[in-house]
This record gives structure tokens, sequence and C-alpha cells, in this order.
């Protein structure tokens, strides 16, 4: 993996590289594949797959799709908004919102997409398949289930206090410490 900064803001991650030699009559081709992600840090993600004749051709593919493929994703602070699971394929990605200072515990390809998205705190869990296409897209899915918390009080037509690890609000003291309780009697 590798981070690149190309223009002002932008990550690229390069997440696998696949080689595929096919044998013909006249020799071998080989052919490579590149799974890239893209994000700005700051809450929007784009993945992307580009196949070529060379590495760095691959990667310039899978780069530009990714680009043309960027999403606005809903966080909280540096974490995701709620718990959500996200699936494609027999791969599984839970994503639960985290405490300041967690990091991102998740796999490489999941970590990938998370670090360009801007979420630095984040715990996670893969189920099923483990293959790097599979689990980046069940990742993506989860972070396009994500609602925002005005997309929630529109849906269910009320007001909603978010009780989360890093947008708590704050409470209101009900009685003052140095005050006795009144005794009835």
């Amino acid at each position: 993996m590798r981070y690149s900064e190309q223009e002002a803001g932008v990550l690229e991650e390069v997440i696998a590289i696949r080689f595929h030699t096919k044998v013909t009559k006249g020799g071998r081709k080989l052919t490579c594949a590149a799974l890239v992600t893209v994000g700005d840090g700051r809450g929007k993600v784009g993945l992307g797959y580009g196949k070529a004749r060379s590495v760095p051709m691959a990667i310039e593919k899978g780069t530009k799709e990714a680009r043309a493929q960027m999403k606005d994703i809903n966080l909280v602070g540096d974490t995701v908004a709620h718990e959500v699971t996200g699936r494609h394929g027999s791969a599984r990605v839970f994503l639960k919102p985290a405490t300041q200072g967690t990091g991102v515990k998740a796999g490489k390809t999941t970590r990938a997409i998370l670090q360009v998205a801007g979420v630095h705190n984040v715990l996670s869990k893969l189920y099923g398949n483990s293959n790097p296409m599979n689990v980046a897209k069940a990742t993506m899915n989860a972070l396009e289930q994500m609602n925002s918390v005005e997309e929630v009080e529109k849906l269910r037509g009320v007001r909603v206090r978010l009780f989360h690890p890093q947008a708590r609000e704050p409470v209101p003291a009900a009685v003052e410490a140095d005050e006795p309780p009144e005794e009835s009697g």
C-alpha cells in the first residue's frame, strides 16, 4: 500500500495488484490489474479497478475510475455515524463508531478505504470472503448506507438527539450538589 498526494488534498492508495498470464501461440501475455481507492480525507471516497499491460498504467486507470466514482459519506467527527453492515458477494463488513484515540481497527483493505475517506477512529469486523475486491465493495456499500442526522429526522418525522462517542450533547445538571434533598413529612 502507498499514499500519494497528486492534487491538493487528494489521497490515493493502491489496495491490491494482481497479475494474470495468458499463454498463446505467440508466447505469454502478462496483464496487470490494480484496485485503487481515492479520497479527500474529509468524507469523500471512491474505488476503482484498472487493467493494463504494465503496473503503472493499471494504477493510473484505477485511479481515474476511482476519481470518477467518488461519493460523499456521512461522518461524525472522525468516525462513522452509526453501526452498519455492508455486503458484496459473500463478504460482509461491519463498521462501528469508536471513541477518540481508538484508531482504525480494520483489515488491510477496509483500513485503506477508511483512511483515505478521513475516518480515524472505527472498529470493524469482516465476515465471509476475504477477497480484496469483495471486501472493498462491501466496505463502500457500508459507507454508502450511512445516514446523517438530518436524513433520519426527515425519515422518522421526529427530532433526533445524537448519543455518539464523539458528538455528545452536554447533559443539563438536574440538581445542584450543594442542595440537600427535600424531605417529605
